[in-house]
Formats: C-alpha cells, sequence, structure tokens
C-alpha cells in the first residue's frame, strides 16, 4: 500500500512542477514558429549555394515539393539535431531526395559563408549515401535582408544574443508544394517517416495541410560564467525528469504486483508435516 501512495504521489507532483516553471527568459519571448499555411515563399529572394554561386529561391520551385529547414550552421546543439532528425526521417521514406522532392537548407546567419554551407553539405550527403543526393540537397547563405524576408514569410521568429554570439531560435521543418506554397510544419528535432511521407505526397497535389500543436524545443546557450543552462537543455533535463518518474513509477509497480503474488502463494501453501491447525 505505501508503495502504491509514493506512485500516486509521483504521478500528481509532475503537473505542479511543470505548472511551476518560470516564464521564458527574455531572449526567448520573441522565438517561435507562427503557422502561415498557404503563404508563399517569395521566389525571387537571392542566396549563394555550397559552391558560392548565384542563385534565387525560385531556382528550386517547379516540379517537386520542397522540405525547407532554416539552421546556422554553428548552432552548438538544436541545429544539427533538427538536421539529424530530418536525415533519419529521410532514410526511413522511399522517396529520393533529388528525385521525388529536393530539400534546401538555408543559414539565417548573416555572416556564414559558402564554404560554411558546403561543408556542412558534404558531412549530411555522405551520410545520406543515395543516388542525386549531391543534386537534391542544398545549403544556401544570404545577406541579412534576403534571410529577413524568407523567416517573416514562413513565420520563423529568432533573436540573436550579442553576449555570447548565438541565435535563440525554436526547432522544425517545412514543407512547400513544387510552388514555393507553405504546406505543412513539422516541430521538434524527430520528424515521423510516415508523416514526412504523406507530407511530401500531400505537397506534391499542392495541398495545404492544417495548423499542428506547437510542441517547440528552443535553442539557447549554457553560460559557465553563470553556471547555467538555457531553456534548450533545461528542456532535454525536464524530459529526462519525465522518465526517471516513468521508469520509477513502472519499477514500483511491478515490485507492488510481485508482492501480492507471493503474498497469495503463501497464504495457498500446504500445511507443514507434523503442524495442526487450531488448538
Amino acid at each position: 500500500m505505501g508503495r502504491a501512495l509514493t506512485i500516486l504521489l509521483l504521478a500528481s507532483a509532475w503537473p505542479v512542477a511543470v505548472a511551476a516553471q518560470p516564464a521564458l527568459p527574455k531572449p526567448l519571448r520573441d522565438v517561435g514558429f507562427d503557422q502561415k499555411l498557404d503563404a508563399q515563399v517569395p521566389p525571387g529572394l537571392a542566396f549563394k549555394d555550397e559552391s558560392g554561386r548565384a542563385v534565387k529561391l525560385g531556382d528550386y520551385f517547379g516540379d517537386k515539393p520542397v522540405v525547407l529547414v532554416l539552421a546556422y550552421f554553428r548552432c552548438p546543439l538544436l541545429c544539427n539535431q533538427v538536421l539529424n532528425g530530418l536525415l533519419e526521417a529521410m532514410l526511413a521514406i522511399p522517396f529520393d531526395a533529388g528525385q521525388e522532392y529536393r530539400v534546401v537548407t538555408v543559414s539565417f546567419d548573416p555572416r556564414e559563408t559558402p564554404e560554411m554551407a558546403r561543408l556542412k553539405k558534404r558531412t549530411y550527403v555522405e551520410r545520406y549515401a543515395r543516388a542525386g543526393a549531391d543534386a537534391g540537397w542544398h545549403f544556401l547563405t544570404g545577406d541579412a535582408g534576403a534571410i529577413r524576408q524568407l523567416t517573416d514569410a514562413v513565420g520563423f521568429r529568432f533573436t540573436y544574443d550579442a553576449k555570447h554570439d548565438q541565435f535563440a531560435h525554436a526547432s522544425g521543418i517545412m514543407v512547400l508544394t513544387p510552388q514555393g506554397r507553405v504546406s505543412r510544419y513539422f516541430y521538434d528535432i524527430k520528424y515521423s517517416p510516415r508523416d514526412v511521407r504523406f507530407g511530401l505526397i500531400e505537397a506534391s497535389a499542392n495541398k495545404i495541410g492544417s495548423p499542428v500543436d506547437k510542441v517547440l524545443l528552443f535553442c539557447f546557450h549554457y553560460d559557465p560564467a553563470e553556471g547555467k543552462y538555457g531553456p534548450a537543455v533545461m528542456a532535454f533535463v525536464r524530459l529526462g525528469g519525465v522518465a526517471t518518474v516513468i521508469a520509477l513509477g513502472a519499477f514500483l509497480t511491478i515490485m507492488w504486483r510481485h508482492e501480492i503474488r507471493q503474498g497469495r502463494q503463501m497464504l495457498n501453501l500446504p500445511q507443514a508435516p507434523g503442524r495442526r491447525s487450531g488448538g
């Protein structure tokens, strides 16, 4: 009975802990995604590809849906997780980048260079390792004006933290129709291959998806001078706390049931020889 009460107390304590979390710090209050479904991504925006060649976003529109990723290449945490999560989904679906769809990754740091884009592209194309990937996955850099027009068009809000020379931003990807209209948003750092596959199918047919719940992870810094983790790391810590509570609850439940079974077995044991029941 004591163990069962412990499980109930742990389960009831979690919502209180969540409700008691402080508000987002100032750098993250204007960070996130505004879902602008059916919005047109401006095709005339000028960028440079990983080779340094001048391109326009419209060069990647026309006959295939596009997965759009906004990620800066020096990001210390979340951008790589977004790209890794996308890569896992891409490897799990039967469609090939460059054949059935394109991927366009755009840095939102105007200081980043085509050389940085080239190195990032090489890493992910090698890991993807499918024929035609080099022509199907593009990494772009651009100036602040083009970046701002693109991020405004798709509702991606981010801020720059000058103190730590990092960007505060949320995690997610977008699927565009072949003409460059926003068809669907996917949040977090893990993307269901089934959902991505259907998202590409819908976008290829120029269908616009429905708004989805915002479950965002934020990228923010760890300040060794202050000894504090930013919200991105704390999100993982809190998720780890949830996992610990669940695992502990499951363990205690198993032990409780085991003791009940043992007690029932003892009650059903035959009486030992040489002993009588009663007085």
